[in-house]
């Protein structure tokens, strides 16, 4: 019985990263051939098989190393891997993604880290585990009788998820929304995040008092939950990681774009730029004067943080030492160019980078409602 993805089989994925594995880890060729023997027969009797530990650290990794959407590669050895793989109910689950904010945020100075749960079709008594949030930290968005919207936009739709579940906001712009988790069929859970968890970072600008007054504030990590992490066939549909902030995903796009905050206006007022015209470039002013703000506060509370020109530095020290080691720099330039001042980095000038499929990988997965 051998399993299909992509047209690429099971037995051919799982052997392709054993040997991976193996020779990147330096291991020897004798264990390489028990490995991919036992690996083998497993996926001939069961249709799958399961990673060791250093297996799966190895495969998270390098799975980070190789997502073509990624600026913050460079550091991508150290990577946290929690193996929570014997996780079995949907308070296990929780616990253990409490446990991730609390590592992973580390009172400010973060952590890379993935959390892993068990992978779906492992067994007959298994079923798939999803956690529907996007992140295990967002705000809510809710939308008003007059089409307005309370809140961040991105989140309307799982926050009305969450109220039909009973979740009940506060309805201000910065809830905090409850972790949901789905396994199997089984009814959805709600499961309120501990205030102490959640540490927000209120933006104060280094030299303008009207802008503090703005009442600005952004949540301290990152936390991507709702993509599954492949690795040698396997496929883990709830596997949540971090990186840290690069100052512009917030200061350029949750609370600048159109479609979410849209807090340029605001700001472009509290400094007095001229909106009467757009030759007067206040969209732009607002946009460095948001973005300063957001990395002035973010290390002023002690919260890692990167601007994007140094990330973009930071891509290139990481593209020059994946072609010294060898490998193709898998990337998608559209991704990896910031949103903002994109012609000064060096990240602009590489648009001849490209994307293919490559796995271990993080990987996009539909909504689960």
């Amino acid at each position: 019985m051998i399993n299909v993805v992509n047209d690429i089989s099971i037995e051919e994925e799982a052997l392709s990263f054993i040997r991976l594995f193996y020779e990147e880890t330096g291991r020897s060729a004798s264990e390489m051939i028990h490995r991919l023997e036992y690996v083998r027969a497993s996926v001939g009797e069961t249709g799958t098989y399961s990673h060791t530990s250093e297996e799966l650290t190895f495969g998270a990794k390098v799975a980070w190393r190789n997502n073509a959407k990624c600026i913050g590669r460079l550091f991508w050895d150290s990577l946290e891997v929690i193996d929570r793989r014997q996780a079995r109910t949907e308070d296990d689950i929780a616990e253990a993604s409490f446990a991730h904010i609390a590592f992973a945020t580390n009172e400010g100075r973060v952590r890379p880290t993935i959390t892993v749960f068990r992978p779906e079709n492992h067994g007959s008594g298994d079923e798939t585990i999803r956690i529907w949030n996007h992140q295990l930290v967002r705000y809510a968005g809710y939308r008003k009788e007059d089409g307005s919207i309370i809140g961040d936009p991105a989140s309307v739709d799982f926050t009305e998820q969450c109220l039909r579940l009973g979740w009940k906001g506060k309805g201000t712009k910065y809830d905090v929304l409850p972790l949901v988790v789905r396994i199997g069929d089984r009814e959805p859970r709600l499961f309120e995040l501990p205030a102490i968890l959640v540490k927000e970072v209120e933006l104060v600008h280094p030299n303008n008092r009207s802008f503090d007054e703005l009442g600005l504030r952004w949540y301290g990590v990152p936390i991507l939950s709702d993509m599954a992490l492949e690795i040698g066939g396997i496929r883990y549909t709830a596997a949540p990681f971090n990186g840290w902030y690069m100052g512009t995903e917030i200061g350029a796009r949750n609370l600048a774009d159109a479609d979410r905050y849209n807090e340029l206006p605001r700001v472009a007022d509290a400094f007095g730029f001229d909106r009467s015209t757009n030759a007067s470039l206040w969209k732009d002013r607002a946009l460095v004067e948001l973005n300063a703000a957001v990395i002035h506060s973010y290390k002023a509370n002690g919260f890692s943080i990167v601007d994007h020109h140094t990330a973009a530095e930071q891509f290139m020290r990481f593209a020059k030492r994946e072609q010294d080691n060898g490998r193709d720099v898998n990337a998608r330039w559209s991704w990896l160019v910031p949103p903002m001042s994109p012609a000064a980095t060096p990240v602009w000038h590489q648009a001849e980078l490209t994307e293919k499929r490559v796995r271990p990988d993080y990987v996009a997965q539909s909504r689960p409602y």
